[in-house]
């Protein structure tokens, strides 16, 4: 993993500090497979500019889900939810920029297997900008050298092992620089040193890393357990029940119920 220092911050002409990146009011949440199925209901949750959120839950309980729509891929089934001000989801063509501010970072990559990692996290740049390929390779050779993905840049998914998948999938959702990111358990199945590279990542890109220009990018992220986020992460939440228990920092999360932190601290990842 390369550093570099952080240019001078760039603040979005278009974002007020007073509104949130996030925000949903009393939103009635459907599964992405099918979205006629109630996941969690009465969801109230506000993230704001400049937040670092981790949302824990067991599986099945609806993580994905929640991310799925946070990112404007699928409508709430009632309630409100905006992202930076604007309602979502946005499917209009002539607001597709509002969507375009956050960056998604699917379970496992989610990339299209007949292109190289080099031509994956082009994709974004050529298709939104209307840039070549080669117009676009001086911003993708930085994304991939920041991330250590230079040695895979010419291989498919299908020779790769998953975590680097998983990394190329981050880059690709880097690449337009957005101002907010949702990552889909990007700990999951790595081992320790893999997920301090994670961790050491989203740090920096909280702060504001070069590749960035600088911004501080708003973060949040789904877990099965949160200890590993209690250093690094400053606000927590809990889906279960199909509930949304938004609990704030880490000394809220240590005097939360029990039952509301069953399955989501677990003993093996304590560090």
């Amino acid at each position: 993993m390369k550093t570099e220092e952080s240019s001078p911050l760039l603040p979005s002409a278009q974002t007020k500090a007073d509104v949130p990146a996030l925000q949903m009011e009393d939103v009635t949440l459907g599964s992405i497979q099918d979205p006629r199925r109630v996941v969690a209901e009465g969801i109230n949750w506000t993230v704001a500019v400049g937040d670092y959120w981790v949302v824990a839950g067991g599986q099945g309980a609806g993580k994905t889900d929640l991310f799925m729509m946070a990112g404007g891929l699928m409508a709430p089934l009632s309630g409100r939810y905006r992202l930076f001000g604007e309602d979502m989801p946005i499917f209009e063509a002539a607001r597709l920029k509002g969507r375009l501010r956050v960056g998604l970072v699917f379970d496992g990559g989610q990339l299209l297997h007949r292109l190289t990692v080099r031509e994956n996290v082009a994709l974004p740049l050529c298709y939104h900008h209307h840039l070549t390929e080669a117009q676009a390779q001086p911003r993708v050779q930085a994304m991939l050298d920041w991330l250590d993905l230079g040695p895979w840049a010419d291989n498919t998914p299908a020779t790769m092992p998953r975590n680097w998948q998983k990394r190329a999938g981050l880059a690709r959702a880097l690449i337009l620089r957005p101002e907010a990111l949702l990552a889909d358990n990007p700990l999951g199945g790595l081992d320790v040193l893999q997920r301090s590279w994670w961790l050491a990542i989203f740090e920096q890109l909280s702060k504001g890393h070069g590749v960035m220009e600088g911004r501080p990018v708003t973060l949040a992220v789904s877990a099965a357990d949160l200890r590993p986020w209690r250093r690094h992460a400053r606000l927590f939440a809990i889906l279960k029940n199909q509930r949304l228990t938004v609990l704030g920092g880490w000394e809220q999360v240590e005097k939360a119920e029990a039952d509301v932190l069953h399955g989501v601290l677990e003993e093996r990842h304590l560090e």
